[in-house]
């Protein structure tokens, strides 16, 4: 007896949206819940490479210090240009640079994890045949913000060799470690998330926000942007950097025009409707095979006081009154 009217009293759970429509609350209830999946994944790829924090920092100082690293207690390379030493000032310094090294480590190789998250806040708003690219979405992305990741790594030494050059003659540059890890860390995430532009574009256009036709309009200014972007993104703003990082991202937004097209031209063959307003009504179709069934309708038969001789008169009254 308790136990049921336990039940009785106890509220049934909503059930949820065939089309993900939900009230403001839960979107902000979910958006925490996915926040707090990316923010796990993110500590425990950090604690996991804290273990390692001595060969990824290795992996990070060795093309600096291939390129412009001072060596033999002199002050310029072989080619005559300026060099600088990498230093650590300060006690608690050591310490910190192993917690950027390991926090930048965890947000690069947790790529996949937050992705998908960011992936699954977006798709209740999907139909159900549009879910089925998201794992198509992380397989893209994550591959997208390594690329980005890699492309800021090998950009690095000539950005380097490019700033020393200011550097005065017959002086010493010291280079603190912790200073140089700031600059990795913003070029890499600045990089990644640069690359992560044309599955921005693709997400809006599966979600019907962004259509290929209106995309393609905006392509002189998308271009435009992008140049000037990578002019205030990359630390020198010179035009060997700068187009390192534009030329890239401009393939990149073109490819997701292609797939854009792709996709509109594959939504108006499965329904030629989608693309009308609310207050536009669709084309007839007056084809001869649509009036040719409209003619093998079957007339009405004619009611008894029509049959005979005076057919013409219905209930008394010819057919002109």
């Amino acid at each position: 007896m308790l136990k049921s009217a336990r039940k009785q009293g106890k509220p049934e759970k909503q059930a949820k949206d065939a089309e993900g429509r939900m009230p403001l609350v839960e979107h902000l209830r979910e958006l925490r819940n996915r926040l707090l999946k990316s923010v796990l994944a993110i500590l425990v790829i950090t604690i996991v490479a804290a273990f390692f924090y001595k060969n990824l920092i290795d992996f990070m100082l060795k093309p600096m210090l291939d390129s412009v690293g001072c060596t033999g207690g002199v002050v310029t390379q072989r080619n005559g240009r300026p060099c600088a030493d990498m230093t650590v000032n300060g006690l608690i310094a050591p310490f910190s640079i192993a917690l950027k090294v390991s926090l930048m480590a965890g947000v690069v190789l947790s790529a996949p994890v937050w992705l998908y998250q960011l992936w699954a806040f977006t798709a209740p708003g999907l139909h159900s045949h549009e879910k089925k690219y998201a794992m198509s979405f992380v397989a893209a992305g994550a591959p997208l913000f390594l690329g980005g990741a890699v492309l800021a790594y090998n950009v690095l030494p000539q950005t380097a060799t490019i700033l020393l050059d200011f550097t005065p003659e017959n002086t010493r540059n010291l280079l603190p470690v912790d200073d140089y890890l700031d600059l990795v860390t913003r070029m890499v995430v600045v990089f990644g998330l640069a690359f992560e532009l044309p599955l921005l574009l693709i997400l809006l256009n599966f979600t019907g926000v962004l259509t290929a036709k209106r995309l393609a309009g905006w392509w002189r200014g998308f271009v435009l942007g992008i140049t000037v972007f990578s002019a205030f993104a990359t630390p020198t703003g010179d035009p060997l950097t700068m187009l390192s990082l534009a030329l890239p991202i401009v393939a990149l937004y073109f490819l997701a025009l292609g797939i854009c097209l792709l996709n509109d031209r594959r939504r108006r063959r499965n329904d030629p409707d989608a693309g009308l307003g609310d207050d536009e009504a669709s084309d007839l179709d007056l084809t001869p095979s649509a009036l040719g069934e409209m003619e093998q309708v079957a007339a009405p038969a004619a009611l008894p006081e029509q049959a005979g001789p005076d057919a013409r008169r219905i209930n008394g009254y010819d057919d002109v009154t």
